[in-house]
């Protein structure tokens, strides 16, 4: 089963933009102690209230280079990626994979503002970073828990799809935890593995990546981060767990 990282890239040459999916790479699902079974939950409005909740805090990340190439020649390409504000003096959440290079890096406010960001913490084995805009009084995800996390319950994921569609809201379920799969960096072009990984029938596509995973709540419990190309409805995203060291050493920056 084929695995893409979610960021999705944008390459222009004069007026013409291309926009090309992420790298893939093989899934190796790992033993997990929870059961994958679908169970289809009545979520009333809860899906509209999560959405009013969280998607104040939920931005756009695109990253400028001229190091991509189109044919013989060296052109501007600009990826685009999600995050999530977990700190209103304008510290927020995303993937790895949506930040590495020397792209300058601009973040996207859901007020329509737009910032410079610079990375202040990484963590490139969990595909995890923390980039920074000079703001303040910014609006805020809850940050929850994904210790206690049950398989069938409601998960609601946001960000921006193809980098076009910011915003974007979809739901589902937690299909399984513990997963680990195999992916190409589309940068490096080196294949590594993730593990511990949650699974979610969430529609989740290329710009999704850094978004954030909702409970009921509007609680943030996994980082949105790759999702099967091969098939319908395999999305992975990291446990908000895992990035608790970062976010705590990206405060004291």
């Amino acid at each position: 089963m084929a695995v893409s990282l979610l960021s999705a890239t944008i390459a222009s040459v004069g007026t013409t933009a291309l926009l090309h999916p992420g790298e893939t790479g093989a899934a190796n699902p790992s033993p997990s102690a929870n059961t994958t079974s679908v169970v289809h939950v009545d979520s009333g409005n809860a899906v509209v209230d999560v959405a009013a909740k969280a998607s104040p805090a939920v931005v756009t990340i695109t990253s400028s280079s001229v190091n991509s190439r189109f044919g013989p020649f060296s052109v501007p390409a600009t990826g685009v990626g999600s995050g999530f504000i977990f700190d209103a003096n304008g510290y927020i959440l995303t993937n790895w994979h949506v930040v590495e290079g020397n792209g300058t890096l601009t973040v996207t406010l859901e007020d329509g503002r737009d910032l410079a960001a610079r990375v202040v913490a990484s963590d490139p084995d969990k595909d995890l970073a923390v980039v920074k805009v000079e703001a303040s009084n910014l609006p805020t995800v809850q940050i929850g828990s994904s210790s206690n996390l049950q398989v069938g319950q409601l998960v609601v994921a946001i960000g921006s799809p193809l980098g076009t569609f910011t915003d974007s809201v979809t739901s589902g379920i937690l299909s399984g935890t513990g997963r680990e799969i195999t992916v190409t960096d589309p940068l490096t072009r080196q294949q590594r593995t993730v593990s511990n990984l949650l699974q979610t029938d969430a529609a989740i596509n290329e710009g999704n990546s850094g978004g954030p995973l909702l409970d009921a709540a509007g609680r943030v419990i996994g980082i949105n981060s790759a999702a099967a190309t091969s098939a319908q409805g395999i999305g992975f995203a990291i446990p908000i767990d895992d990035a608790q060291a970062i976010i705590a050493k990206a405060r004291t920056v």
